[in-house]
């Protein structure tokens, strides 16, 4: 059994990696932004859960110390909380819906990692995980640029730590692949999306399909510089190779 922090944890693919962790009898605590969603997230979970930004180093460090209080150490910590904007040009999008997605995606990663690896030296070992998304091997896509800018300085800033853990301590990288949340579907317009949604169908897969998979993985693959990715370049192909004759519909089910 491991003690398992997952920020960003009230919505999304985290509430999924939370309830995935407590299925398999782990200890978890979580983090969100907002109380709303995460009392919504806790409701009938046998789960730590705190309001905390992210972008606040000291509300990430109150969340390590309520973990480690209630738990007696953290073993495993996963930066997950991220956010994305508006479909638009650079020029375009505003300065503080840009600053926002830097601040949570970027600076959230920092602080989170600062935190949990001072905690994980102090208690003699643990591990890191700091999750991926588009952008992350480099792929661009047109009006995602910040988000896209952020999450490959995220990876960047893992394979770094790679090389300056402390003894005892590790850190590597999750990636997730398409996944259906509303992260992969803000900023589309109607046509736009029925576009997107003949890539999203082969592609794309469920919370609920992909969390189990990535939460087997946080614990036994928890190693210094690991890569745990669901979406590899060979399921890429395979899935482009049988679109003509599978068809698959995300979005319903």
């Amino acid at each position: 059994m491991k003690t398992i922090v997952v920020t960003g944890g009230s919505r999304g693919i985290g509430l999924g990696l939370v309830r995935s962790l407590l299925a398999r009898g782990h200890r978890v605590a979580l983090c969100g932004s907002r109380a709303d969603t995460v009392r919504e997230a806790a409701a009938g979970l046998d789960v730590l859960a705190l309001v905390a930004d992210v972008t606040d180093r000291a509300q990430l460090q109150t969340l390590w110390d309520a973990a480690a209080d209630r738990y007696g150490r953290v073993d495993i910590w996963v930066n997950n909380a991220g956010v994305s904007h508006t479909r638009a040009p650079l020029w375009r999008l505003p300065e503080e819906e840009a600053r926002s997605v830097v601040a949570v995606n970027l600076l959230g990663a920092l602080n989170g990692s600062a935190v949990a690896l001072a905690g994980m030296a102090a208690q003699g070992g643990g591990h890191l995980w700091n999750m991926e998304g588009l952008g992350s091997d480099g792929r661009t896509v047109p009006g995602l640029s910040v988000y896209g800018a952020t999450k490959r300085a995220l990876t960047f800033l893992t394979r770094s730590l790679v090389k300056e853990v402390p003894p005892g301590v590790s850190a590597g990288l999750l990636s997730p692949g398409m996944v259906v949340t509303d992260l992969l579907t803000l900023g589309y317009d109607p046509g736009e999306m029925e576009r997107a949604r003949k890539v999203f169908d082969i592609l794309a897969d469920r919370v609920e399909t992909v969390t189990p998979w990535l939460a087997e993985r946080v614990v036994t693959h928890a190693r210094n510089g690991a890569h745990v990715r669901w979406l590899t370049p060979a399921k890429v192909a395979a899935r482009f190779a049988a679109a003509p004759f599978r068809r698959r519909d995300v979005f319903g089910g």
